[in-house]
């Protein structure tokens, strides 16, 4: 008798945890968004691959000495701009000093929150060093918004999980 009741509340219980949540992280799963193409200028797009209504675009970069530090040779120092951006919630692209091949050489996310100067010109820059500077042959950036911080499911099992940006891009990289 006690095994019958038991059998027959199983499904009982079952429903009770889904409807509570308890088995969330059944359901739970992480993606990786597909990178986008690089170029010097680019529609940043979220992780659906859909334009947001922001490009960026890589304005000039040149080989020089850092100021402050000009024993350490040549860095690549490149101006960046973002259109349409928010002033200060707007999307973040990966950077990459490209050779000829467009293999990275170095890569670092740059945020359109950092392009807003005092004159209101949308427009950034930041300085990379690079072990041999005489391979450089640009500086490109990828389309795909590195700014969106969705929580994964190994963070957080109830609320996490979805589509996240694709990998940052780093050394070695083809673009």
């Amino acid at each position: 008798m006690f095994r019958a009741r038991v059998l027959t509340a199983a499904p009982l219980v079952l429903v009770i945890l889904s409807l509570s949540g308890c088995s969330s992280h059944w359901g739970c799963t992480d993606t990786t968004a597909e990178r986008g193409e690089a170029g010097v200028s680019v529609q940043v797009v979220d992780t659906s691959r859909r334009p947001i209504g922001v490009t960026a675009e890589v304005v000039d970069w040149r080989l020089e000495p850092h100021p402050q530090v000009p024993s350490g040779g040549d860095q690549v120092h490149f101006h960046y701009r973002f259109n349409g951006a928010d002033e200060t919630d707007g999307p973040a692209v990966d950077a990459c000093v490209v050779d000829q091949k467009r293999v990275a050489l170095i890569c670092q996310s740059v945020y359109s929150s950092e392009a807003f100067g005092p004159r209101g010109n949308h427009t950034g820059d930041k300085w990379l060093a690079v072990e041999h500077p005489e391979q450089v042959a640009g500086v490109l950036l990828i389309p795909n918004d590195q700014s969106y911080g969705r929580r994964t499911c190994e963070q957080d099992v109830k609320d996490g999980g979805g589509v996240h940006p694709p990998e940052p891009a780093g050394p070695g990289d083809q673009l």
